[in-house]
């Protein structure tokens, strides 16, 4: 990434799981309950062959297995929640700026910023400008171009592009003669970022989700 604000750890243990369940109510309960059976079957067992106190050994030391278990799983579940919920208050601060990701852009009139990766050995680079059903509405020739540059709208025809989302792929020809089609990176502003099974999703202005690792740069717009 080119921006030194990335994301700060967004968790701290101490500051959600001291609630945990040791005294969760439902286990509190269960518990209660065990003992009422297990003095039941105390009360009821036949006094010429009483049960073997190892046996009520035996059902302690399963239940306390068991209410491990879920205090176990509670703390887990309370540390994945809070994990989200910190990742999801960093990603807060980039609603508003433009990540370079290979995802489409939009395009409103304002020109898209694009940041081209050409091969060394290119002898010949072609931006191939795409619409949102995938057909070919650009070509221009940026043979020799470096760091970022701009798409204004232009197209084959002449025309200016219409308002909509847009993708870019470099069309590169070697010294060999050998062809090979690149994405290129592009600048496009975010709109919202959210979580999605446990990943952070940042959603794009061309209406592209990306995940948050897919990001390469950030700039204030």
């Amino acid at each position: 990434m080119e921006i030194s604000n990335t994301l700060p750890p967004a968790y701290s243990a101490s500051s959600d799981t001291s609630q945990i369940a040791s005294n969760d109510p439902a286990i509190s309960s269960d518990f209660e309950t065990f003992l009422r059976m297990l003095t039941a079957q105390m009360q009821n067992q036949d006094p010429l062959n009483p049960v073997d106190s190892t046996d009520y050994a035996t059902q302690l030391a399963t239940f306390s297995s068991v209410e491990q278990q879920v205090l176990s799983n509670d703390l887990l579940r309370n540390i994945s929640t809070a994990l989200d919920a910190g990742g999801l208050s960093q990603l807060s601060g980039w609603v508003g700026m433009e990540a370079l990701s290979t995802a489409p852009a939009h395009f409103s009139g304002t020109p898209i910023s694009l940041r081209p990766e050409i091969p060394a050995d290119a002898a010949k680079t072609e931006l191939v400008v795409k619409d949102g059903s995938g057909a070919v509405v650009e070509r221009q020739n940026i043979t020799g171009e470096t760091g970022v540059i701009e798409w204004s709208g232009s197209t084959i025809n002449g025309n200016q592009a219409a308002t909509g989302s847009y993708s870019f792929e470099l069309s590169v020809s070697s010294k060999d003669g050998e062809t090979e089609v690149l994405p290129v990176p592009t600048y496009d502003r975010i709109v919202e970022a959210r979580t999605v099974a446990g990943t952070l999703v940042l959603g794009l202005e061309s209406g592209t989700d990306i995940s948050a690792d897919d990001v390469a740069a950030l700039r204030s717009t």
